[in-house]
């Protein structure tokens, strides 16, 4: 067994508090930023100049916190907009979803990619692997929070959260380590020979899908029909993305 109490705040400068869930955000940006910028510089993408990469970050950031705030309460919570709808805007409470912040970043892109003329597939292939890597941390980070633990226990290595009755699978753990073989897998496929566009995203769409509904078995969430939420919405990135690796498979034409 492991006692959890670890402090979810890096530092303190007076009534500053730096918790490392907002590192893991700034680091998340901080990659997109640098790799596209990068792309920018050796031309590697169409239409993407410096100045458009600063435009994307912060089309990014909005998309992604926004939508995730959003979700949050859609999927999870919804009856905050008709009881309490400014607690949509307090975000230092904590509460965003993966799944929404996800749609809320691909609507970002799109209005993004109208004024720029830029193929989704180029910077979505591309911010994928960086993606599943901040992923990786922001679990990590949900762990020293404390929070989205798992089921009770008597496995050797449960977790003994504060204020959370019974011993607990790390199911942040469990899906950290999820994260970082999604990276692992979208880091060899990057040097594969006739890739085609858009099988970097939507093969991460789909590994995330099974993955997540697999681990998320070991996660205390509420089910309907033995499933949760967070599961159904994966099951729907798995229809998604088998349906458009298909069509990419059928699609000779494209490089």
């Amino acid at each position: 067994m492991f006692i959890h109490n670890i402090d979810p705040v890096l530092i303190r400068l007076g009534f500053l508090e730096i918790r490392y869930y907002s590192l893991v955000y700034i680091i998340g940006f901080l990659l997109a930023y640098f790799i596209l910028w990068n792309a920018a510089k050796s031309k590697k993408v169409k239409n993407l100049t410096k100045d458009a990469v600063e435009d994307f970050i912060v089309y990014l950031i909005l998309g992604g916190i926004i939508g995730g705030r959003l979700g949050h309460f859609i999927f999870y919570n919804p009856s905050v907009f008709w009881t309490d709808p400014l607690e949509i805007l307090f975000i230092w409470h904590g509460g965003i979803s993966f799944h929404g912040g996800l749609i809320g970043a691909i609507i970002a892109y799109f209005i993004f990619r109208k004024k720029h003329k830029i193929a989704f597939y180029d910077l979505a292939d591309l911010l994928m692997i960086p993606f599943a890597f901040t992923l990786f941390l922001g679990r990590i980070a949900n762990f020293i929070n404390g929070e989205l633990w798992g089921t009770v226990t008597n496995f050797k290595w449960c977790v003994q959260f504060p204020d959370v009755e019974g011993c607990r699978h790390p199911s942040q753990l469990y899906e950290a380590a999820k994260n970082l073989v999604i990276f692992g897998v979208l880091w060899f496929m990057k040097d594969l020979k006739k890739l085609k566009k858009g099988m970097i995203f939507w093969s991460f769409v789909l590994l995330y899908g099974v993955l997540r509904f697999v681990v998320n078995f070991w996660r205390d969430d509420p089910r309907f029909l033995g499933i949760s939420m967070g599961q159904f919405l994966s099951l729907i990135m798995v229809v998604l993305a088998v349906i458009f690796l298909f069509r990419l498979r059928k699609n000779k034409h494209q490089n």
